[in-house]
């Protein structure tokens, strides 16, 4: 990218950042969900895919056009309420929020071994740095380093308004390095594992095909003891977010440490299954997640 569509880039953002908050949230929300539907009909290929994954959740007669579109308006309303939040709204956020099951984050974080927080990409899971925060759990997340410093430096900005302290990759034995202190010293960490970006992951049946998903989250549970919790964050019908904090997923005593991690990661991947069935139409996953999306058509 060249320094000055890098500069475009951030400002574009930017600028859409400044004309939503300008906006009551009715009207953010509204426009944000118009924009991600009509995006939809531009976008064909990722349609396509989306409709595909929507396919693997409710089957095929269900998963109608109309309502993979509902994917990318319900995508549009999560960035609309990312531009939307300024730092004096977060309280607003917090007080439209509820979360189901939150005594199981009191619970883990109480025992003192650190807490590891696996979220699919649904609804606004950026905000779900607010309730952990709230629930005493502030969460330290990674960040993908691009190349636009700008950018980069805005994201951290915009989740730390969101109480999400944020550790920039730059190679892995650095981000492990800094999710595993916070662990040892009984903190939170939120890792986003429904897409194995590496190709590197552990092999799962997810929705009834063979996929992989990052070993991150078994991993580190695995190294340091730290319980692991499912969570999924879902926009209500108005405005506010439900967070779902599910069952702990154990760490089986097995052999290996290969073997506990496959074990503790297919049953994560069972997890992610019930929590996306929740809402399927808030799955933001437009991008190829298991083998066959990679086929030619």
């Amino acid at each position: 990218m060249s320094r000055l569509d890098g500069l475009g880039t951030y400002a574009l953002y930017r600028l859409a950042a400044g004309a939503f908050s300008l906006l009551p949230e009715p009207a953010a929300r509204r426009l944000g969900e118009s924009v991600g539907w009509m995006a939809s009909f531009l976008a064909r290929e990722r349609l396509a895919l989306a409709r595909r994954h929507l396919t693997r959740v409710v089957g095929e007669e269900a998963a109608t056009v109309r309502r993979t579109r509902s994917m990318f308006a319900s995508y549009g309303r999560y960035w609309a309420e990312i531009f939307w939040a300024t730092p004096r709204r977060t309280g607003a956020i917090l007080a439209t929020s509820r979360a189901i099951h939150g005594e199981r984050l009191i619970e883990a974080s109480a025992r003192g071994k650190g807490v590891i927080v696996a979220l699919p990409h649904s609804g606004n899971w950026e905000s779900a740095g607010l309730i952990a925060e709230d629930l005493g759990a502030p969460v330290l997340a990674v960040a993908e380093s691009l190349s636009n410093r700008r950018l980069v430096d805005w994201f951290v900005e915009l989740r730390r308004r969101m109480g999400i302290e944020v550790v920039i990759a730059g190679g892995d034995r650095q981000v492990t390095t800094a999710l595993l202190r916070r662990l040892q010293k009984g903190g939170a960490v939120a890792l986003v594992a429904d897409r194995d970006l590496s190709g590197r992951g552990v092999p799962v049946t997810f929705f009834g095909e063979q996929t992989t998903l990052p070993a991150g989250p078994a991993t580190l549970a695995d190294r340091t003891g730290a319980v692991l919790l499912p969570v999924g964050c879902f926009s209500e019908k108005g405005r506010g977010n439900i967070y779902v904090i599910g069952e702990e997923i154990e760490i089986p005593d097995l052999p290996t440490r290969a073997e506990r991690v496959a074990a503790a990661t297919q049953t994560f991947a069972h997890a992610l299954e019930d929590l996306i069935r929740r809402a399927p139409e808030q799955w933001h996953l437009f991008q190829p997640n298991w083998p066959r999306d990679r086929e030619p058509a």
